[in-house]
């Protein structure tokens, strides 16, 4: 949620727009926690936009705090994405940080995919369930950017860098 005195990493230019991105993969017990906002129909990697001066672990943990109301463990970062694609009338180019990141043991688990959790989040309600960590899985949701599914059985050791252009599909 950003706040009138928060400045994100965010700027447009006529009808384009960049974004600096952090999300976080929670993996459990064979599931992936995804989130959306309840008014559009695909799902995300949990996470938001950077905040100038914030580097992009203190941006996982104040999305989390901010979005589930818990403190995540961050991980290590598995993916750096240069993310090119079109959405609400603009073509984004967004950079993003992809880590791996730990709930505390109490967080809700649902693995029958229903909601483990809701919030508002500025003007949009975002909803949050799990969803099976297998290709198929992923490849059956618009689950943005669909390069993960490829990834998602067998994460790389090292992080990897992506350039993913959905005009390229």
């Amino acid at each position: 949620m950003s706040g009138p005195s928060r400045r994100t990493i965010r700027f447009n230019d006529q009808r384009r727009r960049f974004n600096a991105r952090v999300a976080g993969l929670a993996l459990y017990r064979g599931h992936l926690l995804i989130h959306r906002a309840v008014h559009e129909p695909f799902w995300t990697i949990p996470g938001g936009t950077a905040e100038l001066g914030e580097d992009s672990r203190a941006t996982l943990i104040r999305e989390m705090h901010e979005e589930l109301g818990v403190k995540v463990s961050v991980g290590r970062l598995v993916f750096l994405v240069e993310n090119f694609f079109d959405f609400e009338g603009r073509a984004w180019h967004e950079i993003g940080w992809y880590y791996l990141m730990e709930l505390p043991g109490d967080f809700s688990f649902f693995p029958d995919g229903r909601f483990v959790h809701e919030v508002a989040d500025g003007k949009n309600r975002l909803e949050f369930k799990w969803v099976q960590a297998t290709r198929e899985s992923l490849e059956a949701l618009p689950l943005p950017p669909v390069f993960l599914a490829d990834w998602i059985e067998a994460l790389p050791e090292t992080t990897e860098h992506i350039i993913w252009d959905d005009g390229q599909l």
